[in-house]
């Protein structure tokens, strides 16, 4: 099995602490997020970024944690966390 990654290290989008997209963006607050941390073996909220509301997040479209159910990072930690999942996204009601 590949290493578990945190969300910033699968999109590879320059917002960890000292990340070169910092000074541009600033620092995604997942990573700052730690009442979430160790969740599903992540930093921060780094495995569970769903859990926050990052309205910057390189991975959301829009604002509704709906899309995080198509978030292709979301998927990886499913299928990596299998039955064992942490705060798993509830369905969205109609």
């Amino acid at each position: 099995m590949s290493k578990k990654l945190n969300c910033w290290e699968y999109v590879n989008c320059g917002r960890e602490k000292n990340g070169i997209m910092v000074p541009i963006l600033g620092e995604c607050k997942v990573i700052s997020e730690m009442k979430y941390d160790g969740l599903n073996s992540g930093v921060g909220a780094g495995r569970a970024c769903w859990m926050t509301l990052n309205k910057n997040c390189v991975m959301q479209k829009t604002k509704q944690i709906s899309c995080c159910y198509d978030c292709q990072f979301y998927k990886r930690v499913l299928f990596e966390e299998e039955e064992h999942i942490e705060h798993k996204l509830e369905p969205v009601k109609a």
